[in-house]
């Protein structure tokens, strides 16, 4: 971690007993010139293309064309796990003209057939997840199938004396 430290931080060292006004000068000029590299050689990389969630302004600049899909279920955080699986660029817009909000998912033309596949997956969790009845709804079955299979035994002792 303190390599990273050191790697992310400029180190500006000027002798203080000879501080003149040549000296701070060139410390400036050395340090300007350094911060003027790192800029080029980020400008040479390439703008970073956002990957996954994004705006609705950076998926539409991207000139991928743009095809949406409607959703009626308020969570999206778990469309949001199985959108990343299948590595799809999209946008989330929330249409609150509608009494119970609908979602509109927003993505690129060329990744339909991975959201389509990402759609099918996030559905049958879905459904799966209507159709699993609660734990606590399985315990009080459990509950009462120990209860009914269970014969109330009365344990008499007896005890025995020695003599």
């Amino acid at each position: 971690m303190q390599e990273e430290i050191e790697n992310r931080s400029v180190t500006l060292i000027i002798s203080g007993a000879k501080l003149t006004g040549r000296v701070l000068k060139s410390a400036i000029a050395k340090y300007l010139a350094h911060r003027k590299e790192k800029k080029s050689a980020k400008a040479r990389a390439g703008p970073v293309i956002p990957h996954g969630r994004q705006t609705l302004k950076q998926l539409v600049g991207q000139n991928a064309g743009v095809s949406n899909i409607e959703i009626t279920d308020s969570n999206i955080r778990s469309f949001d796990r199985v959108a990343r699986k299948y590595g799809v660029d999209y946008a989330v817009k929330k249409d609150r003209s509608v009494s119970p909000p609908k979602y509109l998912v927003f993505f690129k033309a060329r990744d339909a057939d991975a959201l389509t596949a990402a759609f099918t997956e996030f559905t049958a969790k879905t459904v799966n997840r209507t159709k699993k009845p609660s734990v606590l709804t399985r315990l009080r079955q459990f509950k009462e199938r120990v209860k009914a299979n269970t014969v109330d035994q009365v344990k008499h002792k007896e005890q025995e004396r020695t003599r």
